[in-house]
């Protein structure tokens, strides 16, 4: 076999066709290639060279497209309520920047006044920084949404524009704005948590950190607040702020048995989407981090102490003439009272709010021993709940440098000692326990992003502090004082609530002393009294006109009540109750007739009702869900013709 169909000579210059058709053409003439063969390779060839020229043609002409830089997704947990409503969630935003050499400069004022109604800049900012600048590339705004970003990649596009680009990031998105913002807390531009639960679970929030993985997640944290009961009450805190035009609002609502709580109000809070613009006023956690003397509210612990030490008894009579006066080591303690309120006892002493009668029973328990329960209920201490910034608030002791013969007394009565909402709560759950304290949370339940529990929170009652009897008594003199003292405004007519209120000057941070205008308003609940489940905490501070915590205070721990009461379903003393057999006969539904005169149709489910709304000789209107709780006209109208009728649902 010869080795000419593995290699030939190339075409000699002096053969009858000179060069490489040449050599093909002798190539066809022996057989090595046949001319069928030729012709499909050299069709093919053409037209694949033809389509790539074509191509970079194309991508010659076309205008540079904006470049999407992407990252590696490292995803922030969530934060969600207690019910799985998101309060804070990670989105993707974008970064939007240029290069002013690419976009050259006859471009800048067209780029500006394209791109300003998009991202919301004034065209003349955006070209004047165009202009100022002397970097390779410049940011003209971080953080445009993705609906943004599309619509600047179109803009530009459209305008052929060059030298744009968009950096793909992520931040922190806040939906309900403004509500339990410092509960929630805040991110910064690197999504390290700065304030609240986003500081103080910022490791639980977060991605594990030098991870591999191309997609990483952190783990979701669901908080105790009911969301829609926060937004209730929130409206009627906002509502109160404005009708006392007061400086500040806080307002606690937690489980008496659990700790967890329910709501946490701060006011002025800052919009969470809008942090850096916030005020530090709004930033301001005041639940744990604002301390201040509690006033008369806290003569419950004081009694509470004094009775478990058995140094007072239920039925010993104390004598106010108005004013309690003591002279000690040549010391003179007097201390005021707003009125002369005659014998009373501990119970007509919370009742009236007696500063002299509480006076008088300090003088009989040992300071020491009275300091040490103070303790024992919480104050002093850094609360446990799940947040950082906590005010440990100030409990003097008997060394103390400014310990006097007046300070016993004084802190009886909710002065000399500073102290913190949560931490008056904390204190409460005492009362509402039988003597037993429960630490509070704010932290229901921590899952991984299959929704695997990581945590779940479980109650831990802390030891018994004082008597049963003593936290039961206590509670019935709260209950006095809402029905007839000074917590009157705050009574609740169908369930049995406790209250104790208070009003304490407030210091004078200019000339040093007590102010003479500035007052800081309160008034603690604990409801149902018989069987505590909530514990209701409202302060205001520097309101203007009334002050007194029984008259501003009060009326808003009776609509508060009512709203908890109503959303949770407690029972009152004016739902009806039956007495059965305990075999219940479930009647057929019967139709709805609505003949010569209006039925009574209170009660009926709206089920039952829809099949008038065919009705065409009458104009019937159903409003809400649920059963009739009202109609219009009443029971007995005769009815007519095109008659309107209009049934209210719950």
């Amino acid at each position: 076999m010869t080795t000419d169909a593995f290699y030939s000579e190339p075409p000699k210059r002096d053969s009858g066709e000179r060069g490489f058709i040449g050599w093909l053409k002798s190539k066809t003439t022996n057989g090595f290639y046949s001319t069928g063969r030729l012709l499909f390779f050299t069709i093919i060839m053409t037209a694949g060279i033809g389509a790539i020229m074509a191509k970079f043609a194309s991508l010659m002409f076309q205008p540079a497209q904006p470049t999407a830089v992407e990252t590696q997704i490292r995803e922030r947990g969530s934060i969600l309520d207690r019910n799985g409503k998101v309060l804070a969630i990670q989105t993707k935003v974008y970064n939007l920047g240029v290069d002013p050499k690419k976009l050259r400069e006859e471009n800048y004022d067209i780029f500006a006044q394209i791109l300003s109604p998009i991202i919301g800049i004034e065209s003349r900012e955006i070209s004047d920084k165009l202009k100022a600048t002397t970097n390779s590339f410049t940011y003209i705004k971080k953080k445009i949404s993705q609906s943004e970003a599309d619509d600047v990649l179109a803009a530009v596009a459209a305008a052929n524009i060059h030298g744009i680009r968009l950096e793909e990031t992520t931040t922190r998105a806040y939906p309900e704005n403004s509500m339990a913002a410092q509960l929630i807390g805040f991110v910064g531009s690197d999504n390290t948590g700065l304030a609240g639960i986003e500081h103080s679970l910022d490791s639980t929030l977060a991605p594990p950190q030098n991870s591999k993985l191309i997609n990483d997640y952190g783990n979701n944290v669901l908080l105790t607040i009911d969301s829609n009961l926060q937004y209730k009450l929130e409206q009627l805190a906002k509502s109160a702020m404005e009708t006392t035009q007061a400086e500040s609002m806080m307002l606690l609502a937690a489980e008496a048995k659990t700790g967890e709580i329910l709501t946490y109000i701060s006011l002025p809070s800052p919009n969470l989407n809008e942090y850096p613009s916030s005020t530090e006023a709004q930033r301001l956690n005041r639940p744990i981090g604002y301390s201040y003397e509690p006033g008369s509210v806290f003569k419950i612990f004081s009694v509470a102490s004094f009775l478990d030490a058995g140094v007072i008894s239920p039925d010993e009579k104390f004598v106010c003439d108005g004013v309690f006066e003591v002279r000690t080591k040549g010391e003179v303690v007097r201390i005021n009272c707003l009125d002369h309120h005659g014998t009373l006892t501990a119970r007509e002493a919370l009742k009236y709010s007696c500063n002299d009668a509480l006076a008088q029973m300090s003088q009989k328990i040992n300071a020491e021993y009275f300091l040490a329960q103070i303790h024992n209920l919480g104050f002093g201490s850094i609360p446990e709940i799940e947040l950082e910034g906590k005010s440990a608030g100030s409990v003097k002791d008997t060394q103390d440098k400014f310990w006097s013969a007046r300070s016993k007394p004084t802190i009886a009565i909710g002065q000399e000692i500073s102290v913190t909402a949560v931490q008056m709560v904390q204190a409460a759950t005492a009362l509402a326990n039988g003597g037993v304290p429960v630490p509070l949370t704010v932290v229901s339940k921590i899952v991984d992003k299959e929704d695997n529990v990581i945590y779940q929170h479980v109650p831990k009652p802390m030891p018994q502090i004082i008597k049963k009897s003593t936290a039961d008594y206590v509670l019935s003199c709260m209950e006095t004082t809402a029905k007839s003292g000074t917590g009157s405004r705050a009574n609740i007519s169908d369930i049995n609530i406790g209250v104790k209120t208070g009003t304490a000057q407030m210091l004078d941070e200019v000339h040093g002393g007590y102010s003479s205008t500035d007052f800081l308003s309160s008034c603690i609940s604990v409801f149902p009294i018989e069987d505590p489940e909530i514990i209701l905490y409202i302060v205001i501070t520097k309101a203007k006109g009334e002050t007194y915590g029984g008259r501003i205070v009060a009326p808003i721990i009776h609509d508060a009540a009512n709203v908890i009461i109503d959303y949770l379903g407690m029972q009152r003393d004016r739902a009806i109750s039956i007495n059965h057999p305990g075999k219940i006969t479930i009647p057929q539904d019967r139709p709805v007739a609505i003949a010569t005169y209006m039925p009574d149709l209170t009660g009926y489910p709206k089920r039952l009702l829809t099949p008038l709304l065919s009705r065409t000789d009458l104009q019937i209107t159903i409003k809400g869900d649920g059963w009739v709780v009202s109609q219009n006209p009443p029971p007995g109208t005769p009815v007519t013709e095109n008659m309107a009728i209009e049934l209210t649902l719950e």
